[in-house]
């Protein structure tokens, strides 16, 4: 039985999922509300996050550890290149998004717009959405400069810094917080990545009580 805790605008979970299309890995989605705080899943997994994934009768937890397992486990296709400079690059990239990017973007935009909702905790705060909406522009910048000289965000192939990157932009197209007329190669960046086959799943998403926007599905977009 293989089975991935999750939510569907949670970009820890959706780089995962990602991950398991990639490497044509099936599992069962099963969606898990974090906040409610269930005593069943907080036994499986104490720190009560998302995603977790139950696999070859192991309990994995943590996106970064779960990613590091897949990889090793199903090495084909690759998400880590050989050379071990480029596999630095790599996870310091994916680093990047999943701390920095969260905690300066995602958190003030997504979680704001969303998730306050879903957890009943009032009204989105104006500052943070102000802040995720202002701090974007300089990580698009920094994306747009990296893709200048690169086919991928961390090298000539795509890994999981590519995976990680589009799991939170997707999550922030969504609720249209993204201004693809900033940067070109950005823009071009993730409609190539968009429209690969792991993306299918993603892009059919749907949140009751939020409505992404028309361009959201779209490969032409």
């Amino acid at each position: 039985m293989r089975r991935l805790y999750h939510l569907r605008l949670s970009p820890f979970s959706r780089k995962i999922r990602l991950v398991l299309a990639e490497k044509k890995i099936e599992v069962d989605l099963v969606e898990e509300k974090y906040w409610e705080k269930s005593l069943d899943y907080l036994r499986l997994n104490p720190s009560g996050k998302v995603p977790m994934l139950r696999m070859d009768g192991l309990i994995l937890a943590e996106s970064s550890a779960i990613f590091e397992y897949l990889e090793e486990t199903h090495p084909s296709p690759p998400l880590l290149p050989k050379n071990p400079a480029e596999r630095a690059e790599a996870r310091r990239l994916a680093s990047w998004f999943d701390d920095k990017f969260h905690h300066e973007v995602t958190a003030n935009l997504v979680y704001e717009r969303v998730y306050k909702k879903l957890m009943g905790g009032g009204y989105p705060d104006s500052k943070n959405i102000k802040a995720g909406s202002k701090n974007i522009k300089y990580h698009i910048d920094y994306m747009g400069w990296l893709l200048e000289g690169r086919r991928w965000l961390a090298g000539d192939m795509m890994t999981i810094a590519d995976f990680t990157a589009a799991a939170h932009f997707s999550t922030l197209d969504y609720v249209n917080d993204i201004d693809w007329l900033r940067n070109r190669n950005v823009k071009d960046w993730y409609a190539k990545i968009k429209s690969r086959p792991a993306f299918r799943d993603i892009l059919r998403d749907q949140l009751a009580g939020f409505v992404p926007p028309d361009h959201y599905a779209d490969l032409d977009f």
